[in-house]
């Protein structure tokens, strides 16, 4: 059980790389960035950190909210609170072509950094130890107001985080609007091409995989 939970990390660490591939891809295109990504560049121009930083801070952050909020934290959501910022500022730094200035080939590109974003969805997400800190952070917050639609909810979450990072200079532009409407229906269509259902996941929380590992330790002892 220790080597499965252990090649499961190394299936959310792999995962996180194709993911963080693609949100690289979509801050290249250079046409405006998504709300959370606009939100980290703001927080790097008015301090002394990167954007990798910025961001490993912020899901930091949101993480310990989402312990506040009492929502199930996986190996899953701590590991990609602590690496997808650093490996997307990795490959922002090692990016070896010129900036982009062409309208329609940076919406090309934003478009396949979202197919790059679901497919590492689906390789860490299919590891079973959670979703990221935002996604909790999104599923607590929709608990706390029932009585409207976890979309609705999603939208005014993405809505103030997008006005807090442009308030504090984070680029905004045609590519926002794409990244807020066209992820999903991205991400949407490669699931359906790989057969690939999220819902059907049975996550374990950190206490469940310890608890799968001690039972195996107590097994051998």
């Amino acid at each position: 059980m220790i080597k499965k939970v252990v090649l499961e990390w190394l299936k959310i660490v792999a995962g996180l790389i194709v993911f963080s591939l693609g949100v690289h891809l979509t801050i290249y295109a250079n046409i405006g960035l998504a709300p959370w990504d606009c939100l980290g560049m703001g927080i790097a121009r008015h301090t002394p950190f990167n954007y990798g930083i910025s961001m490993t801070i912020m899901a930091v952050t949101i993480l310990v909210i989402d312990i506040l909020l009492r929502e199930r934290i996986g190996f899953g959501t701590i590991i990609d609170a602590l690496l997808t910022g650093n490996f997307v500022q990795a490959f922002n730094y090692l990016n070896p072509f010129p900036e982009n200035h062409n309208l329609w080939l940076g919406i090309a590109i934003m478009l396949v950094g979202f197919v790059f974003m679901a497919l590492g969805m689906w390789i860490y997400m299919s590891a079973e130890q959670c979703c990221g800190p935002r996604d909790a952070l999104l599923v607590g917050l929709g608990k706390r107001m029932p009585k409207i639609p976890i979309g609705i909810v999603e939208v005014l979450l993405w809505a103030v985080v997008l006005l807090i990072g442009y308030l504090l200079g984070g680029p905004v532009g045609i590519g926002t609007l794409i990244s807020t409407f066209g992820a999903g229906l991205i991400m949407q269509l490669v699931y359906t091409l790989i057969k690939f259902e999220p819902r059907k996941l049975k996550h374990r929380d950190v206490f469940g995989v310890v608890k799968e590992m001690r039972g195996e330790n107590s097994k051998k002892s």
